[in-house]
């Protein structure tokens, strides 16, 4: 077994007068590596390298993770081959070193690739132990050369389906090919969508379309492959495609919907994040999340509605900031007949613009609306610039500073009387009791 003949060789290296010089370098190696990794996750160091294309992509988790085992598998391949071109005997000790080093970086890095693509959570963290126990569990089996005795006890659990002869061994190889394709596909798809999010010179919404592309596709691209490596036959499935493509069309015709109309909200920007959108007189907010399948209304609330695409697409939507984000708000006031209108209006103007969320430009204005029963009907109307603030408390100050200005004037602010009339069942009197 491979284990027990590097014991052996180990063993025997140790009466020679190379193996102290062997640990020696061993240990100058190991050292050096862990000064060179310690340096590399300094902050100060990832900081003055940020400007560096490679250490914004990989960052503070790769150096934090891989940095060490890395150093040190380099150090020790490269020493390994020059001492052993200079005839050097001793090399137990490097070969018992390699092997853990290497175990130890696929570990890490299958932990920092999942970190990369999956949010943190309980479910990530049990998926990272049964990472680091398969990649040390393969190691030992490797290592000792119980490998081929495993592989011979699983390759016995077999059943057969045509003429294919499909045992435990084989599905356990495909799924970890499928796995493994499919997690490094995403973790480069969780590189190109960092890198479009940081393209500031791209529209938001078409960074999210390539993003979403691009992950779609690099899936798709794993899966045939790891579908080929596993020895299955890509053109056999066109038909099992075809059939199932006609069946989803019809059986999830909704959900095919709304993913389509995900790709077409991105693409035109009809709605885009940020925009203050109004589906119905009582249901207006900011969209804070466009997805494949569904859009997220925050509204002033605090309230999120989950609006499935397809109904943004098919329905009519008031966009409030489709072309220009300012709003314009209007309060409506009645006074009464004797005041005096053309000297009122102007100090509605300026009366509008002590407030400070209102712009000056373009200007507030004030027109009268209408010669209504009690009095003269007025309108001032106001722009704002940041309507996802919400509008009411513009409103209220508004209508709190006219009223102030009115008992200030002592302007008249009429509303509706009525009088009611009582009439008795005689002919020749009437008692008539006005009231309000």
């Amino acid at each position: 077994m491979q284990f027990f003949s590097l014991f052996e060789a180990l063993r025997a290296d140790v009466r020679h007068a190379e193996f102290p010089w062997s640990v020696a370098v061993l240990a100058l190696i190991l050292a050096i590596s862990w000064g060179v990794s310690r340096r590399i996750r300094s902050p100060r160091f990832l900081q003055s390298a940020s400007k560096w294309r490679p250490v914004r992509d990989f960052g503070e988790g790769a150096a934090r993770r891989i940095a060490f085992p890395l150093i040190a598998l380099l150090m020790l391949s490269c020493v390994r081959e020059i001492l052993h071109i200079s005839g050097w005997q001793a090399m137990s000790a490097f070969d018992l070193a390699s092997p853990f080093l290497l175990a130890w970086l696929l570990a890490n890095a299958s932990v920092y690739v999942l970190h990369c693509i999956f949010p943190q959570g309980s479910l990530l963290r049990d998926f990272e132990r049964f990472i680091i126990i398969a990649v040390w569990g393969v190691m030992a089996l490797d290592m000792t050369g119980l490998g081929t005795p495993v592989i011979g006890v699983l390759e016995k659990f077999h059943v057969t389906v045509g003429k294919q002869r499909l045992d435990l061994w084989m599905a356990l190889r495909g799924a970890m090919t499928v796995v493994i394709t499919v997690l490094f596909a995403l973790w480069i798809a969780s590189l190109i969508e960092r890198r479009l999010m940081a393209a500031s010179s791209l529209d938001a919404n078409l960074r999210e379309v390539l993003a979403r592309a691009a992950k779609a596709l690099l899936t798709l691209l794993a899966l045939l492959i790891s579908l080929s490596l596993m020895g299955i036959d890509i053109t056999a499935l066109s038909v099992f495609s075809g059939a199932l493509a006609v069946g989803l069309g019809f059986g999830l015709q909704k959900i095919a919907s709304n993913y389509v109309s995900g790709f077409i909200l991105l693409l035109d920007r009809s709605v885009q994040l940020g925009n203050l959108i109004a589906l119905d007189d009582g249901t207006s907010g900011t969209i804070s999340c466009i997805t494949t399948r569904y859009s997220v209304l925050k509204t002033l609330g605090g309230t999120e509605v989950i609006i499935p695409n397809e109904y943004l697409v098919s329905n009519i939507i008031r966009n409030l900031s489709y072309t220009d984000k300012r709003v314009r708000i209007a309060v409506q006031i009645q006074v009464g007949y004797e005041t005096d209108i053309e000297k009122l209006i102007p100090d509605l103007v300026q009366l509008a613009l002590q407030n400070p969320r209102i712009l000056p430009s373009p200007p507030p204005g004030a027109i009268v609306t209408e010669l209504a029963d009690n009095g003269v009907q007025l309108e001032l109307g106001a722009w704002v610039a940041d309507p996802e603030q919400g509008t009411g408390g513009v409103r209220s100050a508004l209508y709190l500073a006219l009223l102030n200005y009115c008992r200030e004037h002592d302007i008249e602010i009429p509303f509706p009387q009525r009088e009611v009339r009582m009439r008795q069942n005689t002919t020749d009197a009437q008692n008539v009791s006005p009231t309000q």
